[in-house]
């Protein structure tokens, strides 16, 4: 797979949006970030997980998710490695990454409301 391979997926789930992030293309949904080209030039896409969500890609696929250095893979970030990733693959964790910020978004809206 590749950028545009991620690009177009990612943009084909309901309500994403391109945007950028500190000079990186992110994809947005309710204006929050679920994944990002911040590491293309490495060939990595990245996707905003929840810890447990990772170890289970990473425990399944290690040759294809790692996590992302430091803190910010401790909470969950995760490389994809574009070269090694199938469609199916890609479609599946970004989809992951896009309900994660869904779920995210409607219990703020929630939590707002009270």
């Amino acid at each position: 797979m590749t950028a545009a391979d991620f690009r177009r997926i990612a943009l084909s789930l309901e309500g994403a949006e391109e945007g950028s992030h500190m000079g990186a293309v992110d994809f947005r949904v309710g204006g929050r970030i679920f994944a990002t080209l911040a590491s293309v030039k490495q060939g990595y896409g990245n996707l905003m997980l929840t810890p447990e969500l990772q170890a289970d890609f990473v425990g399944e696929l290690p040759e294809v998710f790692l996590p992302i250095a430091g803190g910010w893979g401790r909470m969950g970030m995760t490389h994809i490695i574009l070269a090694k990733a199938n469609k199916d693959v890609l479609t599946g964790a970004l989809q992951a990454a896009w309900k994660l910020r869904v779920q995210k978004n409607a219990s703020v809206r929630k939590s707002k409301k009270k």
